[in-house]
């Protein structure tokens, strides 16, 4: 008995001796693993060992994060060489090589070391890196024989080089999994290549072996074509391209961070995924192909994608279908031709145009040099009558450098805030006709200009004349006439609205604004309406009364209110508009019961995205240019498939000029806790005043909290301070709303904060324009980080308001004249 019970004490202390000597980060050539044991590196971040991928029965030899609940695998060695049961082994055989065995001591994969060395170990670093090395060398912990870093799978991890060792020919790419329960290699690589004639190398995307993406020559920033890599606070990145390599690597800037590149056959997409341990589950921040405008060769040759563009593809100016019919009939896959062939005899007075913010051509069959400044640069494109195009890099962005172009140019897109220039060769006929019409242009502006002011002095005679006869409030017929004559809308009687409003009666009553009440009404012909009715005692008048016709009248767009017509009779001024069964977007995020059940995430995304088109809209594809000047939730109406509608356009202007985009007013009107503080200060608004508003409403939006009224009880901060704070500690997902949490795509969330704080920044020249606002919340472009908000106040009990961030200062923010909405 007492031998039995040696036996099985023995038994346990060699299992325990045998599992305790395989956790550890190392083996020796006298130590193999085995299904069921592993190696882990030192930090406990990486593991290797066997595992099974979803459903299969097949066994694989792989690398995984060892922290994270959801088993991620980053590196599989084995990949298209399964292992059918669970005799797998891998060990270090007697020439020192690294070997994986299967059925019957078969060799299912082995690492072929760089010499010939016996006495070598493996060790699995706190990189995720498996490699093999020399215990001899006293180097060796810089030098290996052999490292699976060499040798990625369909993961890219920091610190992990993606490129090529120029003096071995060794590659080093992404090639995705063909699908989740198979490793092997699908259709789906990403790689840098270099193209022909020394040209730059570019990051690629291939699918089943044909270009699908391109991230642009790099310009010594980043991959000029990819939005999704700029400058962040996760991580940061090289590209080195000397004589020895050209390879493109990043480095995480926390070590509390875990972020990857991962390729996926399925989703047809490079993804950054980062890893959420609050929510135990990876999300994507950067994709690519991130828009329609990201597939290769889209808008075939010599022509440039647009984004926001009908259609998307533009023949580049100098260029045209080559097949119209096909490009009518959105084929453009023939591309562009020129208007006027490049002829050599003509070389000598050929010039060049130059279009700027461009993604660069395909440079594969281009020319280049490192050291070419922009002069030589033209001069070499010049001296080739086969030269088509050339560029130099911005010394801003890094440096001299030449590239030059000899076919047609592929892949060009435009990029907002961002791209490089690129000088496209004109035959002389071209640049003459170029001329001619710039002439054209210049004169015929100029006889506009001059027409219009003569038209424009006798209209302000006229207004002024007119003006001095009639006084609107005296509701005298002679000026409702002249009124009803500037209006271009319908008219509607006095008896027709109280008729259909049961004559202004309570149960009609919508809800009551500084303009006046609202009521519900409907047409004889069931048509439902919404009428604003001027008040008497309202603090606004005749002036916002006119602004708003004048201003939403010639507005036409999905997310703006719809003006019917309007009624000036007698003492009346009543406003008609479509009715909105929803009413206002404020009484859906402040309130629980409705926010809960009507207005989950996704509905609010749509909220935001649509709100975001709107003021585009308004400041700059309208043929007017105008700044709302009240945003607000109140102000933002909701129809009955909860689309956006902005309205309340009394307090509106409208830019002079085509290409204004601010003003200045000594009245300042507004609502409190939504005006830009240099339009509350001094008068000054401008699109980024509206673009303040709009970061206030996207944060109230996510919250379900007002920005006035609001403070955190720990910190004393409103809205927008409570959001920075949570954004340097690197919480801000804690801001959303817990009405809605269970909906929530936190990606989406986490964009719209960001973008909510770039509008809120303190200088208006920092803001976004609305345009990128729209492309940031419909893309996973990477965004820059923002700056200090403005409006880091608190607010009192006796309403007045101390700020906290700027407690040094003795400036307080004062607001002469504030009309309350």
């Amino acid at each position: 008995m007492g031998g039995l019970c040696f036996w099985v004490l023995r038994k346990c202390l060699l299992f325990l001796l045998f599992t305790v000597s395989f956790a550890v980060d190392s083996m020796s050539p006298s130590q193999s693993i085995r299904e069921g044991s592993t190696l882990v590196s030192s930090d406990g971040s990486f593991e290797l060992g066997f595992f099974t991928p979803g459903n299969s029965k097949n066994h694989y030899l792989g690398i995984w994060y060892k922290n994270i609940p959801v088993r991620t695998v980053v590196w599989v060695a084995n990949r298209c060489n399964p292992i059918n049961n669970t005799s797998g082994e891998l060990m270090i055989n007697s020439t020192g090589n690294l070997v994986l065995l299967g059925q019957n001591k078969s060799v299912v994969w082995w690492a072929s070391s760089v010499k010939n060395v016996h006495s070598t170990m493996v060790q699995l670093l706190d990189s995720g890196n498996l490699v093999l090395r020399d215990v001899r060398d006293e180097n060796s912990s810089r030098s290996y024989l052999w490292q699976s870093f060499d040798y990625p799978s369909d993961t890219l991890l920091p610190n992990m080089k993606l490129g090529w060792d120029l003096r071995t020919g060794l590659k080093r790419g992404l090639s995705a999994w063909k699908n989740s329960e198979d490793p092997c290699t699908g259709g789906f690589t990403y790689e840098i290549e270099m193209g022909e004639l020394h040209a730059y190398p570019e990051a690629y995307i291939r699918k089943s072996g044909a270009k699908y993406y391109r991230a642009g020559p790099w310009n010594g920033l980043r991959f000029s074509g990819s939005l999704t890599l700029q400058p962040n606070p996760v991580f940061s990145f090289d590209f080195v391209y000397n004589d020895d390599e050209v390879y493109y690597m990043y480095h995480l800037q926390s070590r509390s961070v875990i972020s990857i590149i991962v390729l996926n056959e399925t989703t047809s997409t490079r993804d950054r995924l980062t890893w959420f341990e609050a929510y135990k589950t990876w999300k994507a921040y950067a994709s690519v192909p991130g828009d329609i405008c990201d597939t290769y060769g889209l808008c075939g040759a010599n022509a440039n994608c647009i984004i926001g563009e009908s259609p998307v593809c533009q023949c580049l100016k100098g260029f045209k279908p080559k097949s119209p019919e096909k490009w009518n009939l959105t084929d453009w896959s023939l591309g562009c031709v020129r208007n006027r062939p490049l002829s050599c005899e003509e070389s000598d007075n050929a010039g060049f145009v130059k279009f700027t913010n461009l993604k660069l051509p395909d440079t594969t069959h281009s020319w280049m040099s490192k050291s070419m400044n922009i002069k030589e640069c033209r001069a070499k494109c010049l001296n080739n009558c086969s030269c088509m195009a050339y560029t130099s890099s911005d010394i801003r962005e890094g440096g001299s450098g030449c590239a030059i172009w000899f076919d047609d140019l592929l892949d060009i897109r435009k990029l907002p805030d961002a791209g490089q220039d690129l000088y496209i060769r004109m035959s002389a006929s071209e640049l003459e006709g170029d001329d001619k019409v710039k002439t054209g242009i210049i004169v015929g502006v100029v006889i506009a200009v001059v027409f219009s002011g003569m038209i424009v002095g006798y209209y302000v005679y006229r207004r002024r004349t007119k003006l001095k006869e009639t006084d609107i409030q005296e509701g005298s017929q002679k000026n409702e006439g002249a009124q009803k004559e500037d209006l271009e809308l319908p008219l509607f009687n006095i008896s027709t609205i109280a008729s259909a409003t049961d004559n202004f009666s309570d149960d009609m009553k919508l809800g009551e604004g500084g303009f006046g009440p609202v009521y519900r009404g409907a047409l004889a012909d069931g048509q439902e309406f919404a009428v604003k009715r001027l008040s008497r005692s309202s603090g606004q008048g005749v002036n916002e009364f006119m602004n708003e016709i004048t201003m939403i009248a010639k507005l036409q767009h999905r997310n703006l209110v719809k003006i019917l017509g309007c009624c000036l009779q007698e003492e009346e001024k009543m406003l008609i508009y479509e009715y909105m069964p929803n009413r206002s977007l404020d009484n859906f995020i402040f309130d629980k019961t409705r926010g809960e059940l009507l207005l989950d995430w996704p509905k609010r995304f749509h909220i935001i995205c649509g709100i975001a088109r709107g003021l585009l809209y308004l400041h700059q594809d309208s043929r007017l240019r105008i700044i709302h000047r009240d945003l607000k939730a109140s102000n933002v109406l909701l129809d009955d498939e909860m689309n956006p509608k902005i309205s309340d356009f009394g307090l509106a202007r409208m830019l002079a000029g085509g290409d204004e985009t601010e003003g200045n007013t000594k009245r300042v009107a507004g609502t409190y806790g939504y005006m830009a503080p240099e339009y509350a200060a001094d008068g000054l608004f401008s699109v980024k005043s509206d673009v303040f508003s709009f970061g206030i409403l996207v944060l109230e939006v996510i919250s379900g909290r007002r920005n006035k009224g609001f403070y955190h009880p720990d910190d004393n901060d409103n809205l927008i301070g409570n959001a920075w704070r949570l954004w340097k500690e690197g919480r801000p997902l804690e801001l959303i709303d817990t009405w809605i949490e269970n909906s929530c795509n936190l990606l989406e969330v986490s964009r719209c904060i960001q973008v909510s704080l770039l509008c809120v920044q303190h200088r208006p020249e920092d803001r976004p324009n609305m345009a990128s606002v729209v492309i940031m919340l419909g893309s996973e472009i990477a965004l820059t980080q923002p700056k200090q908000p403005a409006g880091l106040f608190i607010e009192k009990e006796d309403g007045s308001s101390l700020d906290r961030h700027n407690e040094s200062s003795t400036n307080e923010m004062s607001i002469s004249l504030l009309e309350a909405r």
